[in-house]
């Protein structure tokens, strides 16, 4: 799971900053900094801000 969801931000991720924006206000630019090899940093900070579990935030990646 975890391999599909870097995938999937490599690919895609302006679009799915974009959606998860539109989906979640308060989000930040800062919230959103994808950097390359560094997929659970992001994922971390997304978790802390949207709550849940890590496999949430990935499952929500994964639905946009």
């Amino acid at each position: 799971m975890k391999t599909d969801t870097k995938l999937q931000i490599k690919g895609s991720w302006n679009e799915i900053k974009g959606k998860l924006k539109q989906k979640y206000a308060d989000l930040t630019d800062d919230d959103l900094l994808y950097e390359e090899g560094k997929e659970d940093e992001l994922l971390g900070r997304l978790q802390r801000k949207l709550g849940g579990s890590i496999d949430t935030v990935k499952d929500e990646i994964n639905k946009l």
